[in-house]
């Protein structure tokens, strides 16, 4: 510990505290580290935050558009919004390089020392060189952080012939980039498949052939024994004394944890940091979380365990002792030079065990592949390479181990469709779908919240305005932050809603079925309802009332629409205004017609004001009872399911004949 010593003998007694109780410090700048000091901050809690990385804290997926001149420096830096009540204090390019333990010191790479009452570690990973000869050559590079990209980009200005060791996906996204500026790429993988983590054999040979088809050159089976060069890169070795030339290697042949800051402070290692399930390590005041963690015996090289992770950690941090981390399902969706992949679930060793049933689907002129695998009735993993709608549904599936019917399979065998068309929740729509009408909120706004550190329902309303009006999308945003299966929660005056429901949908349905109100049988003896049916001054009191409460329904039912007119309550209470107004048209239709339906043109209008009073009291009905009635979905319709949606369309779309059969209805009564 000699390094804190020094420190703490200097003058600089390290950063200013802001609070009595020394802040959580958190080591790590990448979408892990940063996930965490959201998290602590939206809870109220200091963070110091230390990025050791000389950028700011950068989006890692856009490292390739970036290498492939597609994108700016400044698109790929990640958003600096911290939320509140609490406060994150980011210091980049600056790294811990000891850790006090007993006194809860951490030594900084600049000298000074750091407080903390509590430390979480995500350290991440870094890029693993194998024993090439030859690897130390000038014009060898790897691809893993912005360092890395910042080099290939000088380097691509000279390079002809490059030449990518290991057909993963940071080995292809590498080979995807250097292509693009215009170099000739050979990709070079010594397993039998590209990708072999995520992708069988018949996936990866479909794979192969999409990225061979845009001009990258790829041998699979093949392994580099040796880089040769005078000055620098030369020529590649491989088996069988096969020789290519090559002015630029890239070895992207996977990653390793840091753990060195760990094993320096005697924190329990072996492939990653060692965690328990509450995210700790041996030293209960340090948690660990990311890429240089191992839990249980996993190792993840993934940034959704991450995220996982670090929301446990911060729950155990804020004295949420019940918070547990059990393992995540090891998932990739993504886009790889242009082709889809998906895969989640470890298949390699789910195929080996028995009782393992597999379905493939591939249409003849093998563009796509996709495959499931079902353990005893449930789904437990899914692989594919080209356009699968049905991913993100497939990975909450696979997550659940939903059970999967023998009639899904064989769809799924004949069309690839596990479930069918029209039915696929809101993660499959495209970016550019709007999730919340009232606001004009796309999915892709919502998404990107969600990338920027939203969890919770609260954060996307704050952040883009969705489901700030009438909360008709908030299964939907639900949904996109991966809670799709949680229920519904009450809405405001519900019992109410139901009840005016209910009453509003009897009366119409009365007027429809119920005979029409007899009458005296002599024609002198005018009674008052003689005079309120057939008096032509009464008719027109009644149904001018009529439309007044049918125009100021329908001028609530837009208000929605209209931000101006948000200010003047909420929308749960002027839903139950709307529906109220809805029952007094009904009744209203009962005293202007006696039951009397009408015929011709007349019949059609109390058709389509009866169909707008009975599907809109049931999708009132739907609203109020949300929280109660079943999902048809089985937990993976969300929002969308049909059930739940089509009364109100029904309701919108009878609704839309009603002003032209009106203003026939009373130019005929004046004309006549």
């Amino acid at each position: 510990m000699n390094v804190v010593a020094d420190v703490k003998s200097s003058s600089d007694q390290g950063l200013k505290e802001e609070t009595l109780m020394p802040p959580v410090v958190v080591v790590g700048g990448g979408p892990v580290g940063t996930r965490a000091a959201q998290e602590l901050s939206r809870r109220g809690r200091t963070v110091v935050l230390f990025n050791a990385e000389r950028w700011r804290p950068y989006n890692r997926v856009k490292l390739t558009p970036l290498l492939a001149g597609e994108a700016q420096v400044g698109q790929i830096y990640a958003s600096d919004h911290f939320p509140r009540p609490g406060k994150v204090h980011r210091y980049d390019g600056v790294s811990v390089v000891d850790v006090d333990r007993e006194n809860r010191l951490v030594a900084l790479s600049s000298g000074r020392i750091q407080p903390y009452s509590k430390l979480i570690l995500a350290l991440g990973s870094r890029a693993f060189v194998p024993a090439i000869p030859g690897a130390g050559l000038p014009g060898v590079f790897t691809f893993r952080n912005f360092d890395d990209a910042e080099a290939l980009v000088a380097r691509s200005m000279s390079a002809r012939k490059v030449l990518v060791i290991g057909g993963g996906l940071l080995g292809l996204e590498a080979a995807r980039g250097m292509a693009a500026r215009g170099a000739a790429v050979t990709v070079v993988e010594h397993e039998n498949r590209l990708m072999p983590r995520q992708l069988d054999l018949a996936a990866g040979n479909v794979l192969k052939e999409r990225i061979e088809a845009i001009g990258i050159s790829v041998l699979v089976g093949e392994r580099v024994h040796e880089i040769s060069g005078s000055s620098r890169v030369e020529k590649v070795f491989l088996g069988q004394d096969r020789i290519l030339e090559a002015d630029t290697v890239i070895i992207c042949t996977g990653v390793r944890a840091n753990t060195q800051l760990a094993a320096g402070i005697g924190l329990s290692h072996r492939r990653g940091i060692v965690v328990d399930d509450s995210m700790r390590t041996d030293d209960d005041a340090i948690y660990a979380i990311g890429e240089c963690v191992e839990h249980a015996g996993q190792v993840y090289g993934l940034v959704g365990p991450g995220y996982e992770q670090a929301s446990v950690a911060v729950a155990h941090i804020c004295d949420e002792e019940d918070a547990a981390y059990l393992g995540s399902v090891p998932a990739t969706k993504l886009k790889v030079i242009g082709a889809d992949v998906f895969s989640m679930g470890d298949f390699e060793s789910i195929e080996q065990q028995q009782d393992i049933k597999s379905f493939v689907f591939q249409p003849a002129d093998g563009s796509i592949y996709r495959r499931l695998f079902v353990d005893r009735g449930r789904l437990v993993a899914a692989l594919g390479v080209g356009e699968w709608p049905e991913a993100t549904r497939l990975q909450q599936a696979i997550g659940k181990r939903q059970p999967v019917r023998f009639w899904q399979t064989a769809r799924f065998a004949r069309s690839g469709d596990l479930w069918p068309q029209g039915d696929d929740s809101v993660a499959s729509w495209p970016r550019e779908a709007i999730v919340c009408n009232c606001t004009g909120t796309t999915k892709g706004a919502v998404l990107d919240s969600i990338t920027l550190g939203s969890q919770t329902l609260d954060d996307v309303r704050a952040t883009t305005s969705a489901n700030t009006v009438c909360g008709t999308c908030k299964p939907l945003v639900l949904e996109l932050l991966g809670q799709g299966d949680a229920p519904p929660e009450p809405v405001r005056w519900w019992r109410w809603l139901i009840g005016v429901s209910v009453l509003g949908a009897l009366a119409a349905l009365a007027t429809a079925i119920l005979p029409r109100i007899a009458l005296a049988d002599s024609y002198a003896t005018k009674d008052f309802w003689f005079s309120l049916w057939f008096d032509s001054l009464w008719k027109q009191y009644t149904g001018y009332t009529l439309l007044a409460l049918t125009v100021s329904a329908a001028v609530i039912g837009l208000r929605k629409r209209i931000r101006l007119l948000g200010r003047l309550g909420s929308y749960d209470g002027w839903r139950l205004v709307h529906l109220t107004i809805g029952l007094a048209c009904a009744l209203g239709l009962v005293v202007h017609t006696g039951f009397r339906l009408g015929s011709n043109l007349n019949l059609l209008l109390m058709l389509s004001f009866l169909a707008t009073l009975v599907f809109g009291a049931v999708a009132g009905f739907v609203k109020g009872a949300d929280h109660a009635l079943p999902d048809p979905g089985q937990g993976q319709g969300g929002a969308t399911t049909v059930p739940k949606t089509l009364p109100l369309w029904v309701h919108i779309l009878a609704l839309w004949p009603l002003p032209v059969l009106l203003i026939i209805h009373i130019a005929t009564v004046y004309a006549f």
